[in-house]
Parts: C-alpha cells; sequence; structure tokens
C-alpha cells in the first residue's frame, strides 16, 4: 500500500527518487561544519557561472541549516490511508467548487493555453488543484536555504547540491526575485511545484515578459504544467480510464501499470463496470487496470493519459485522484455555464 503522507506531490517525488547517489558521498557533506561547506559550495557555484553578488544574497555568510526541513526528510511514514480516504480528502465539494470558479475566471486564458499544447483545461487546473489548493499553499520556505540545508545534510547531498546550483541559476537569470522563491521543504516551488530541474525542462513564458514566473503570473502557471503534459506525451480528447469492479479469482499479477491486456483478455477474466456492464471500447488496444488499495477497494482501467499523470507524480492515488478532479470541474462547469445561459447573465 502507498504511504500518501510520505509522498503527496511531485516534490517528493523527485525528492525520494534522490536515493541514486552513493552513500559514502552524500555522508561526507555534514562532516564538516555548514560554514565550510558552504564556503566551498559557494566556490564551485562561482565557477559555475553564478554571480558572487547573488551568492551572497541568497546565500549570506549568516544563513543556518533549518532545523524542520532535516526533520521533515528524516520523518518516517508513521500509517497508510486508504485510496478510497484519499480521493474523499483530495476531491472533496469545496475543491471543486472553488475549482470550477476558478475555470470560470480565467476561461479565456486556460482555453488559449489548451489550445497551444493540446492539454484539457480542466486537466490543468486539476494539478494546479491537487499541488497547491489552486495557488493558495505554495510551501512557505526559502528554496535557497531549504536547499542548502539538504544538500549539506548528507542523505542525499549530490542531488540537492544540483538542485541548488539550479536554483541560484533561476535568480540569476531574474525569473523571480529571492525573496518570492517560496516553497516546499524538499525545494518544489511554485503553484505547480516544479523542483529547479524541472523549471528548466518545462516551465514557460506565457505572456511573453523574458520570466517564467511560476510564482504569481497565471499564464506561465498554467502554461507550465500543460508544458510538461505535452512534452510527456498526453493525448487531448483521449480518456484516461474508468471504475470498474474486479472479481476476487483474478491474478493480481495482472494488475498494475506496467501490465496491459487487450479489453478481450480483462472481460474473459470477469472485469466489469460498476454496473455490470462490460468495459466498452474507448479506442484503445490495451489497457491496464490498477487497485491502489489492494484486494476489494476500488479498481480502475487505465490507458495512456493516466501513465502521463504518473510522470508528474508516480503515485496511483495522486494520478487517480487528480484525473478525477478534472472530470468534476468539466461537469461542474458545464452545469455553471447551463445556469448562466438560463438566467441571460
Amino acid at each position: 500500500m502507498i504511504s500518501v503522507s510520505a509522498c503527496r506531490h511531485v516534490l517528493c517525488v523527485f525528492a525520494l527518487a534522490a536515493g541514486l547517489f552513493s552513500a559514502a558521498s552524500d555522508a561526507a557533506a555534514a562532516d564538516k561544519p555548514f560554514a565550510t561547506w558552504m564556503k566551498e559550495f559557494k566556490a564551485e557555484a562561482r565557477q559555475k557561472g553564478i554571480d558572487a553578488q547573488l551568492l551572497q544574497q541568497a546565500m549570506p555568510d549568516t544563513m543556518k541549516p533549518i532545523d524542520k526541513v532535516i526533520e521533515l526528510d528524516r520523518k518516517q511514514p508513521e500509517g497508510t490511508t486508504s485510496f478510497d480516504d484519499y480521493l474523499a480528502r483530495i476531491v472533496n465539494n469545496a475543491r471543486v467548487e472553488k475549482g470550477v470558479t476558478r475555470m470560470l475566471n480565467y476561461r479565456t486564458l486556460l482555453g488559449r493555453v489548451s489550445e497551444a499544447y493540446g492539454v484539457e483545461k480542466e486537466v490543468v487546473v486539476a494539478l494546479w488543484g491537487v499541488e497547491t489548493n489552486y495557488g493558495d499553499y505554495t510551501g512557505g520556505f526559502d528554496i535557497v536555504n531549504a536547499l542548502a540545508t539538504l544538500a549539506y545534510d548528507g542523505r542525499r547531498s549530490d542531488y540537492f547540491r544540483g538542485e541548488l546550483l539550479q536554483a541560484l541559476r533561476i535568480l540569476q537569470e531574474g525569473h523571480v526575485r529571492h525573496g518570492n522563491m517560496k516553497g516546499s521543504w524538499a525545494g518544489a516551488m511554485g503553484q505547480v511545484q516544479f523542483m529547479p530541474t524541472s523549471f528548466f525542462k518545462f516551465a514557460e513564458d506565457f505572456n511573453g515578459d523574458g520570466r517564467r514566473d511560476i510564482w504569481g503570473t497565471q499564464a506561465d502557471v498554467f502554461a507550465s504544467a500543460a508544458n510538461y503534459l505535452a512534452q510527456s506525451g498526453w493525448k487531448k480528447g483521449q480518456p484516461w480510464g474508468r471504475k470498474v469492479v474486479v472479481p476476487d479469482t483474478l491474478d493480481r499479477n495482472m494488475l498494475g501499470v506496467n501490465n496491459s491486456y487487450t479489453l478481450q483478455f480483462w472481460h474473459d477474466r470477469g472485469l466489469r463496470l460498476p454496473d455490470g456492464k462490460p468495459v466498452p471500447y474507448e479506442g484503445y488496444a490495451q489497457a491496464s487496470v490498477v487497485q491502489p488499495s489492494g484486494p476489494g477497494t476500488s479498481a480502475y482501467i487505465v490507458y495512456d493519459n493516466f501513465k502521463v499523470i504518473l510522470k508528474w507524480n508516480r503515485s496511483s492515488y495522486f494520478a487517480t485522484s487528480v484525473l478525477t478532479l478534472a472530470e468534476r470541474l468539466r461537469d461542474g462547469v458545464k452545469v455553471q455555464s447551463a445556469i448562466t445561459n438560463r438566467s441571460g447573465g
């Protein structure tokens, strides 16, 4: 079972993936005083083109490791949350209503973004909603200080050292002021929670002002999320999946996004819609089945677009919740638009 508390957003996926680096290299970082480590890091940053004045401003000599960041990084999950509980918490009526309002407020801009990148506007808004509650909760940590803390602390110093260098590069290029470069304890930034390396891969300057502002410019926020999905293989107009009932007799080794079979294959093994009808053909020769919380719980037959969301965050909890929210937002906008049209507004 997936521990939701351990990895709620994409920032955690990138942070946890950093375990690729050697333990010996990581352990070496924290064996010296922070001031010594910072002096050596600044020398490396200067060699890699980071301006000395920027370094002093963003990493003053008075900078200290953030204890809370170290605590959060080392904290082990204390329990697990069932998928149904997670879904109910993430896709609640308040979040749906708020998302519908935001979609209507940004209708024109979202339409332009959707057209430019080939990604449905409700999917962009759903990601925005799940990641930061539509930009309202982006994290209050100073990104440079948080990344410096993690780079120094030693568990994954190589990974976070690289992210810190990219964060400084973002500042040097003028995309955001240091005082506004806030985000999560693990270094994910802005309304779409990109790590600095992801910023350079996917962030967009959609309003053409020369900055990729994922913190405060909605055009850039929406375009950056859409660009991530577009580059990851999103297919506009294609279904992501639907809820199904998995028979108890099904071999569980067949489940999971890495296993794809024809719809006939699934039908022959008893897979049905909740109303007992066969799964309809939706343009895909093959499909996968996921059951995030295990036997006897909610299951879904999923297609390629579901797997694209998994590139953003590898949790089936996250992907299913985002796409379920997108459906609720789409339907909510239709209802609200119909009411407005009837009233002549």
